[in-house]
């Protein structure tokens, strides 16, 4: 076992503890304590190296004064300029001014790490060259396994009848995850329940969005913020999860639906093309024609059930896999050079290179003249022997 001590630095803790990052962080620390390995939060503490999870400037001041005292520093890369757009007002016009931030930041990290191949790709593309690497954010598998108790006290807690066919969705109110069409869907298919799980301040929405989550129908509830206890008796007691989120870094709640073995409709983009198969391990659509289509076929079970697939996706990425995985960076950044040693002998090397090059090009425009001379002098000396 390895031994040693990880400062997991985040701040705004309590403002974020409620979105997809506050999960994240929540099973860093339970995937360390599984693994037996030490974890503080403060920053004044001794640690080993320093763990940071978001972007703002006190985290930014933490890395900087890790690297100062020469210790290693990991940066998690959860946000991309792709997904902060569509988000709150303004963020499509700040986008650019975001993408410099986070590359500044996470150009800090000896190591990055990021929830998928896809926001791996999207980081390189931003000219980041340090080590990245994929690794989920993980879920407890076993909390969210399916529970009949917990799905009745669901259906009970929200007035759903025995033959009502519910479908939940899960995000923050905003336009990226896909809400708009949510609230569309219900309008166009009232024979169904439709149920909203989760909450932000719609004082930093765009109109349309406040308007959709307060939109009046019958067959819909946005239920705000709930406790992970009701949101995984909802997974247990809904029919259908669907996700018509429109750009992410991973989407932890597919990864719980899956391990709830519960039917799952899902945007068809990038970010799932590698893990999740459409009609293999959930369903794809990709406009709200088609995600009203298969709403009815998944619901009328005119598809294959393929949660046994979805939940071999879920324990992929069980939070002990995760633990593990999170160890083995820990290590291997421990052992290995910082990036700005790495850096540096890699543009040391890149000025070697230029200059041997020059001086190669110096060498062979001497070496040319030489030619020239030795041609002209030649030429003379057959001139003089044909006089």
């Amino acid at each position: 076992m390895v031994k040693l001590k990880v400062l997991l630095y985040t701040e705004l803790q309590k403002t974020i503890e409620k979105s997809g990052l506050g999960k994240a962080i929540k099973h860093q620390m339970q995937a360390l304590r599984e693994n037996n390995i030490e974890y503080t939060t403060d920053p004044n503490d001794d640690y080993d190296l320093v763990h940071i999870n978001f972007y703002g400037l006190k985290s930014f001041m933490v890395a900087k004064e890790a690297k100062r005292k020469g210790k290693k520093v990991i940066y998690h890369a959860h946000s991309t300029e792709e997904d902060f757009r569509n988000s709150f007002k303004l963020s499509n016009q700040v986008a650019p001014l975001f993408k410099k931030w986070i590359t500044t930041c996470y150009s800090l990290g000896d190591h990055i790490l990021t929830p998928t191949p896809y926001s791996k790709k999207l980081l390189e593309g931003y000219g980041l060259d340090n080590p990245i690497t994929a690794i989920s954010n993980g879920i407890d598998v076993k909390f969210f396994e399916k529970n009949e108790k917990l799905g009745q006290e669901f259906r009970k807690k929200y007035n759903y009848k025995k033959d009502d066919q519910v479908i939940m969705g899960v995000g923050l109110y905003i336009e990226r995850k896909g809400i708009l069409d949510f609230v569309e869907l219900a309008k166009r298919l009232p024979e169904y329940k439709f149920i909203w799980f989760g909450y932000s301040n719609l004082a930093y929405s765009p109109k349309k969005i406040s308007e959709a989550v307060n939109t009046k129908l019958d067959n819909l509830i946005f239920a705000g913020y709930v406790e992970p206890e009701v949101l995984r008796g909802a997974y247990s007691g809904c029919d259908l999860y669907l996700f018509p989120t429109l750009e992410e870094t991973e989407g932890i709640p597919i990864i719980e639906a899956c391990a709830a073995r519960i039917p799952s409709l899902i945007r068809d983009i990038p970010v799932f093309d590698e893990w999740l198969i459409d009609g293999v391990n959930v369903y794809k659509a990709k406009d709200i024609d088609e995600f009203e289509s298969k709403i009815k076929k998944i619901i009328n079970k005119e598809l294959p059930d393929v949660t046994l697939e979805g939940y071999k996706v879920a324990t992929a990425r069980d939070i002990k896999k995760v633990g593990k995985d999170l160890i083995n960076i820990y290590k291997k950044v421990l052992e290995s050079p910082s990036y700005e040693l790495v850096k540096n002998e890699k543009k040391i090397k890149e000025q070697e290179e230029k200059i041997l090059a020059k001086y190669r090009l110096k060498e062979e425009k001497e070496l040319e003249k030489l030619k020239l001379k030795l041609e002209k002098i030649k030429k003379k000396e057959e001139k003089y022997e044909k006089d």
